[in-house]
């Protein structure tokens, strides 16, 4: 018996921990997978960092490392550039920046949220045709519309200064028009999954439907209205194009289009100060996901688990 006993002990323990496995191809795959895909992730970050605090303010000349600074203003010499040259209003394309993409998104998510709610809640004529509309608009591409967007711009504003061309109304105008569709379907996904014995319980006590969407709803739905929030800030923030076609005062440039000017020169390009103002940008973005994320992570698991 002992015989034995011992001889099984010595077997279960070079099975536990006395025989080292190999990882399989596929393990190994999946690793060699992950480290290409956070080496092209983080090397642009990497790289703006990098590029913000070389004074050479070259792509050719940059070294990964500043090479011969020898004070914190020569390493600071981009973001001087960017704060003190009087012909560059760095200050008033945040300022435009951050106002156009906050405003932007409030009444992204308060429209889309009421549309949302009333495309799940209620059953009216024409609904599932307006609903697939709104999808279908937003397969064709901003550019397909630029021209009509301009000209329409142009007839409103001869009745509607404040949201004429070269106006920041304007802007906020098309990007509200430009989001609704793809949002307002992802908040209706998201509402039809709050059971409807909630909202028949509030109109039996007495509740409008006012009342129930804004003190029953809109708690429930909160992780939903932060993706939301982050999707439209992060969009109109870093959103070229139309602001380039429809803002033409220098002074009233959002801070994409203004820091596009830096790398738009015909034989001179200043890439470190492109650089340190996209470093800058990226601050809202980041403070927003951090505020945001408890809403996003903690709310979206919580919808898993109840399923």
């Amino acid at each position: 018996m002992s015989e034995n006993t011992a001889a099984a002990v010595s077997l279960g323990t070079a099975r536990r921990g006395g025989v080292s496995r190999s990882p399989s191809v596929g393990t190994i795959f999946r690793v060699v997978f992950i480290l290409i895909a956070l080496t092209f992730s983080l090397f642009p970050v990497v790289w703006i960092i990098s590029a913000a605090f070389n004074p050479s303010g070259s792509m050719v000349n940059q070294t990964f490392i500043p090479q011969n600074v020898e004070s914190l203003d020569e390493l600071l010499t981009n973001f001087n550039r960017l704060f003190n040259d009087p012909t560059v209003p760095f200050w008033s394309w945040m300022f435009n920046s951050l106002a156009v993409s906050g405003i932007t998104t409030v009444l992204t998510v308060a429209m889309a949220a009421v549309s949302a709610y009333s495309f799940s809640r209620f059953r009216f004529s024409g609904r599932r045709a307006l609903l697939v509309t709104t999808l279908l608009i937003q397969v064709f591409p901003n550019i397909l519309a630029m021209v009509a967007i301009y000209l329409m711009l142009l007839q409103i504003g001869r009745y509607i200064p404040f949201f004429a061309l070269n106006t920041h109304g304007g802007l906020i105008l098309v990007y509200l028009a430009g989001g609704m569709g793809v949002n307002v379907w992802l908040m209706k996904g998201f509402f039809d999954t709050v059971p409807r014995d909630i909202d028949e319980s509030a109109l039996v006590d007495g509740a409008t439907h006012w009342q129930t969407f804004r003190l029953l709803i809109v708690p429930l739905v909160t992780p939903v209205l932060a993706v939301v929030s982050i999707l439209v800030f992060v969009g109109t923030l870093n959103e070229f194009l139309l602001a380039r076609i429809i803002l033409t005062d220098r002074e009233k440039w959002t801070l994409m289009v203004g820091l596009f000017n830096f790398v738009s020169a015909e034989f001179t390009n200043d890439w470190g100060v492109f650089a340190a103002g996209s470093l800058i940008a990226a601050t809202p973005v980041v403070l927003l996901y951090i505020s945001l994320q408890r809403y996003i992570v903690g709310g979206l698991t919580a919808g898993a688990v109840k399923g």
